[in-house]
């Protein structure tokens, strides 16, 4: 027996899509989204908005599968042509290689798609127009929102919500935030038991806001996403570990043309920060945001995303590697009395609790990179340099580096 995709559908009334799945032991999963619904009612393309929706369908199957996999799935009823099989090969090899790493599994034990027609591309013309932005309370989209702002382009900023709360600095923007509600099935998982790890999880809410995009009549859908994810953690044969490949510019890359392909060329899809590196992104969140969300914003994932949590006002646990990465990332930009404002007044550079999470992020002593969205080594290693007065010491010698922040990375113009 195999994993299988077992169907999908929209309820034009409600906005609530469901999408099926069964694994190899008969165990059924249904996810269920709630799309927000406008007012007025945009009058979609029902053939674009299947397209959209047959591509959350396949991203989402990642939530399920990775209980029990197999190398091989049941799509019966689902062509896919070569393109695409080869890009679902991707986001469930590549997509899932942090999860392969922890649970001790090779490429070869991951889900293989084989294309069952000739390429054939589905993609629709589209009259929509306007911006939607996702938001989550952390630097690089709040960036992205005062870019925006700074170019007089009007969005509407959206939050897909894992629990019924979102974070209250999301209420601030000029327009009314939507909140769209991913309800994954929790008790399915709990009882067919099995492995667990890391999702294309990136991948994933893309997908759901470009259904959102058509649904209200948008064509431009925007992400904040620096210059990330690149850099491997370590390998697994001819499989780069990655904590988020669906973070990397390959990965956005893949959508866009994707979304050319089998939705529509009219759509975009893309982050507006990606030229920049995570250290360059915090220069100009210091400089842009600081005054204005400074002290509502966090990038901390234990505080603020564990299942149930109320994350109405953003925190920093500071005992984290994605705490100890933002502290290395702004400390150049922020005095230091100030940034320890965040963290009850702790300078994290003195705390002995995250040493191993500082080598590891700066590349010392073998230790290997936190499975976090953090940034590149080199680029830690000239942060920890370049750090303003103030800031402790680490205890162990930092190599020096070269890595210049303020280069410009290949990306879409989007705005």
């Amino acid at each position: 027996m195999d994993f299988k995709f077992v169907g999908y559908n929209f309820d034009n009334e409600s906005y609530v899509a469901t999408f099926k799945y069964q694994n190899q032991f008969g165990q059924d999963f249904a996810e269920t989204i709630e799309f927000v619904k406008p007012a007025e009612p945009y009058a979609y393309n029902p053939q674009l908005l299947e397209n959209a929706l047959k591509l959350s369908f396949f991203l989402i199957g990642t939530s399920y599968y990775k209980a029990h996999p197999t190398k091989t799935a049941i799509y019966d009823g689902f062509e896919l042509d070569e393109f695409q099989a080869e890009f679902f090969n991707k986001v469930y090899q590549e997509g899932l290689s942090q999860y392969a790493y922890e649970n001790q599994l090779t490429r070869d034990d991951l889900l293989h798609f084989t294309a069952t027609v000739a390429n054939q591309p589905t993609a629709q013309a589209y009259d929509g127009q306007g911006v939607i932005m996702t938001q989550s309370g952390g630097k690089d989209s709040l960036l992205v929102t005062e870019l925006l702002d700074e170019k007089g382009i009007d969005f509407t900023p959206l939050y897909v919500a894992p629990s019924d709360t979102h974070p209250a600095i999301l209420d601030s923007f000029k327009n009314p935030l939507l909140t769209m509600k991913r309800h994954i099935d929790r008790e399915a998982l709990k009882a067919t038991g099995g492995l667990n790890g890391h999702v294309p999880i990136t991948y994933i809410i893309e997908s759901l806001v470009l259904v959102q995009a058509i649904l209200l009549g948008k064509n431009l859908a925007l992400m904040g996403i620096g210059q990330e994810g690149n850099e491997a953690h370590a390998t697994i044969g001819d499989l780069e570990v990655n904590h988020q490949w669906s973070k990397t510019w390959t990965a956005e890359k893949m959508l866009a043309e994707y979304v050319k392909r089998y939705i529509s060329p009219d759509i975009k899809i893309g982050s507006p920060v990606r030229a920049y590196s995570e250290v360059k992104i915090s220069e100009l969140f210091a400089k842009k945001c600081w005054e204005k969300y400074g002290h509502q914003f966090s990038s901390c994932n234990v505080a603020n995303y564990t299942q149930g949590h109320d994350n109405s006002g953003l925190k920093w646990c500071g005992k984290c590697a994605k705490c100890a990465n933002s502290f290395l990332v702004f400390a150049p930009f922020v005095p230091a009395e100030e940034l320890k404002t965040l963290f009850d007044g702790k300078d994290l550079f003195a705390d002995p609790e995250l040493m191993d999470d500082f080598k590891g992020l700066l590349g010392v002593e073998g230790a290997i990179k936190p499975f976090e969205c953090v940034g590149e080594i080199g680029e830690l290693r000239a942060a920890y340099h370049m750090k303003q007065p103030g800031y402790a010491d680490l205890p162990f010698e930092v190599p020096a580096s070269d890595f210049d922040y303020n280069k410009t990375y290949e990306h879409q113009d989007l705005i």
